[in-house]
């Protein structure tokens, strides 16, 4: 007869091989921050120890020979470097294992790219002033970013596969250059149908939100479901559901939490692509605290 260590062993052992085939289902947490003065710091965000991801909103002005600028609301004044004093929450992030990402775009800006070559430039400048480059006019100082967002919301459609080329040919051993971005729900997205297209992004955090078409509506959770089943099917192998963190924080599509944690997240968890929730954004769930809600469900 077996000895219960044996028995024990030969359960972990299956364990294991159990959890490596159907997978786990946890998910994880993204987050903006940036875009509220009263949100408090980066690294106060990162010590509450909810998000995976902290996105930097937003990068609104570049491209199309424009100068690159920063806006963090309330934050910092980028036009007399204050900005740079982020550098060291930055790296606290980071400390904690939190990718921090600079987001691109946004619904305010005047983003643009106009050629192959001004994609390439653009590239060029997020790597030296935000990435692993060098430039002696860093907007977030000499922390060294762990990648770029897309939020492209209007504007051209073209060019942004191009820009996501060249941003992943920075990519070394041993410090990988992700790509995240932030499509709107309504499949396949207007602006950034081709980069999606090209399986360079590490996730994809759909906005679910602001668009009637394919948001949850109280009676109707189908359109949701029937978006998320389009946003699968694009290359990207981690996709996200966007939310908002409270009523207040879109104009709809706001989820209680739960019948987030009841109705939704059960549904789209059996994707093998489900990757966790993206929140608007820190300063809204500072108020309602919604990612604790969820936390334990993701």
């Amino acid at each position: 007869m077996a000895s219960n260590s044996a028995i024990s062993l030969d359960f972990l052992i299956l364990s294991i091989i159990l959890v490596q085939i159907v997978g786990t289902g946890a998910g994880r947490i993204a987050i903006y921050w940036g875009q509220n003065g009263n949100e408090g710091t980066l690294a106060q965000t990162c010590a509450t120890g909810k998000y995976a991801f902290v996105n930097i909103a937003f990068l609104p002005t570049f491209g199309n020979g424009q100068k690159p600028t920063i806006n963090l609301a309330g934050h910092c004044d980028p036009d007399s470097n204050g900005c740079t004093r982020f550098s060291s929450d930055i790296k606290s992030c980071q400390a904690k294992g939190i990718k921090v990402m600079l987001s691109l775009g946004g619904e305010i800006g005047t983003y643009n790219l106009s050629s192959t070559e001004d994609a390439r430039k653009v590239a060029g400048y997020l790597w030296n002033n935000f990435l692993g480059g060098c430039s002696k006019s860093r907007p977030l100082g000499d922390a060294v970013l762990d990648g770029i967002d897309f939020a492209i919301l209007h504007g051209t459609t073209l060019h942004w596969n191009e820009l996501a080329i060249f941003l992943s040919r920075y990519s070394k051993p041993g410090k990988k250059v992700y790509l995240t971005a932030a499509p709107l729900c309504p499949f396949p997205d207007i602006w950034m149908k081709g980069a999606l297209q090209t399986g360079l992004f590490d996730y994809v955090w759909v906005q679910f939100y602001n668009s009637k078409k394919c948001e949850y509506s109280p009676d109707h959770i189908g359109k949701l479901l029937h978006a998320w089943k389009n946003w699968t099917s694009i290359p990207e192998t981690e996709i996200f559901l966007g939310l908002p963190a409270a009523p207040e924080a879109a104009a709809s599509g706001f989820i209680p939490a739960a019948v987030l944690t009841s109705e939704v997240l059960p549904a789209i968890k059996t994707s093998a692509k489900y990757g966790g929730v993206m929140l608007w954004s820190t300063y809204y769930d500072d108020q309602t605290g919604y990612s604790s809600s969820i936390r334990s469900h993701v």
